[in-house]
């Protein structure tokens, strides 16, 4: 440390070395701990609060001191064993991309802050486009997740809709404007009743079109919502559901939204990636009638988080509900891209490092190769839950997603047995994995997107989750 407790230069110091080392350790061994978390609440307070420093600390110290009082509180979603909440691991190249864009530092905002973020992310976009089969003239753009991503393809969807009624809303607002109607599957995504909600659409006003067994929209009876409907609308349609990994039918819906001069939103989260493989883009056939696409970067394509993305067909659309003037912004007057223009924020990370060097080091095969042996990961978990006496499999497994119910022995609740089955083990730590709530049903939920899942992993956990079961229905009611 300088006499006046700054920092000495970071190449003077060991900090970036011994950095390495710990977070190599923690990758080295990710594959084999426990997935679970280790520490309780009070043990982690107790090793990383206290009273703020009056003097710093050397980095070096900071840094051993932080990797020592989060170890036992890690859990390891970057492991192959973790089948929580649809969230994947970080290939390779883009963790290493991502330690650089730390290390760089970028402003994505303006082409002016970083000439090679924006060019990254015009790269980066086209070859998206190219992989789920989207024209070239779609505009892009990186977010936080697929949260900001619907918010902003649906914003740009409030505009174009409001814009054919001939109102301006990102000046005027919504007072005055005439009702935008929105209609949304009943297994929307919570995400989409967020976006309406910041939006001023409201969450509640949406029209819930009803879905069939597997949560896929019904296309008919979106046909029979819209006739209810005059002026304004847009369509929210789902590639990929969160609990069976269902997709509604996108060409009959793009068939109806279009007759009826409707906005057509797809949110397709990791469900989007299908459109990657030949076997299975049979999903998401119509989806380049759409109008706006959401997806997310850190779920199936595996790059570090804060990486969602979105697409929109009228590009105009997107600047107009997007793009801002300052004096103060020296904003591209030629054929320079200025990312701050498509997306809802000014300064933000160069999130398209981590993309480009995901798509470059897996090339459109690997693309394909990963999305599809997760898939078959998924159904392999499947058949060796399923043929246990006791254990059903509620979806058809069409993706990479899992519902599986537990029958206890006699008369007793499935459903208490069933969530006392997740507690056992999510506390076992073998795998993790959640609960979720489908059709006034309890269930568990295994989501496989991992890169590094391997057979070995899935017979290792269906195994744990079997155990679970057989020791619940000996000792039920001693957790």
């Amino acid at each position: 440390m300088s006499r006046y407790n700054w920092p000495e230069p970071v190449t003077d110091s060991p900090l970036l070395p011994r950095t390495l080392a710990l977070a190599t350790r923690f990758l080295e061994t990710v594959g084999d701990r426990p997935v679970k978390a280790r520490a309780s609440l009070e043990e982690l307070r107790a090793a990383l609060g206290g009273p703020l420093p009056d003097k710093g600390i050397d980095p070096v110290q900071v840094v051993e001191d932080l990797a020592l009082g989060v170890e036992r509180g890690l859990v390891a979603t970057a492991g192959p064993r973790y089948f929580g909440f649809v969230i994947g691991g970080s290939l390779p190249a883009a963790l290493a991309a991502d330690c650089l864009t730390s290390a760089w530092d970028q402003n994505a905002g303006l082409y002016a802050t970083s000439p090679a973020a924006a060019v990254v992310e015009e790269a980066a976009a086209a070859w998206l486009r190219d992989l789920f089969g989207l024209p070239s003239s779609v505009g892009a753009g990186f977010v936080t997740g697929c949260q900001m991503a619907n918010f902003t393809g649906l914003a740009a969807g409030r505009h174009a809709v409001l814009r054919k009624a001939g109102w301006d809303v990102e000046e005027r607002g919504l007072q005055g404007a005439p009702t935008v109607h929105v209609a949304i599957g009943e297994e929307a995504h919570v995400t989409i009743l967020s976006s309406l909600r910041l939006l001023g659409l409201g969450a509640g006003s949406a029209l819930r079109v009803k879905t069939d067994g597997q949560g896929r929209m019904v296309a008919e009876e979106l046909r029979r919502a819209l006739a209810t409907c005059d002026g304004p609308t847009i369509v929210c349609a789902q590639a990929g559901n969160v609990n069976t990994g269902a997709f509604d039918p996108l060409d009959e819906i793009a068939t109806i939204a279009r007759a009826h001069g409707a906005w057509l939103h797809v949110d397709g989260a990791f469900g989007l990636w299908a459109a990657a493989s030949p076997s299975l883009r049979e999903h998401v056939r119509g989806l380049e009638r759409a109008d706006s696409w959401a997806t997310d970067a850190h779920k199936w394509l595996n790059v570090p988080y804060d990486c969602g993305i979105v697409f929109v067909a009228d590009a105009a659309a997107q600047r107009a509900a997007m793009g801002a003037q300052a004096s103060y912004l020296v904003q591209s007057a030629g054929t320079e891209r200025d990312p701050f223009e498509w997306v809802p924020e000014f300064s933000r990370r160069a999130r398209g490092f981590t993309v480009y060097a995901a798509l470059r080091s897996l090339g459109r095969r690997g693309v394909r190769e990963l999305v599809e042996r997760c898939c078959r990961l998924a159904s392999r978990m499947a058949d060796r839950l399923r043929g246990t006496p006791g254990v059903r499999i509620l979806n058809d497994v069409v993706l990479n997603q899992v519902l599986v119910r537990f029958e206890p022995p006699g008369d007793g609740d499935a459903g208490a047995f069933t969530k006392a089955v997740i507690t056992r083990v999510q506390r076992d730590g073998t795998c993790w994995l959640g609960g979720t709530r489908w059709h006034d049903q309890d269930a568990m939920r295994v989501s496989v997107c991992n890169w590094s899942t391997t057979e070995a992993d899935v017979d290792r956990s269906a195994e744990a989750i079997l155990a679970a079961a057989r020791v619940e229905a000996e000792e039920g009611g001693t957790l």
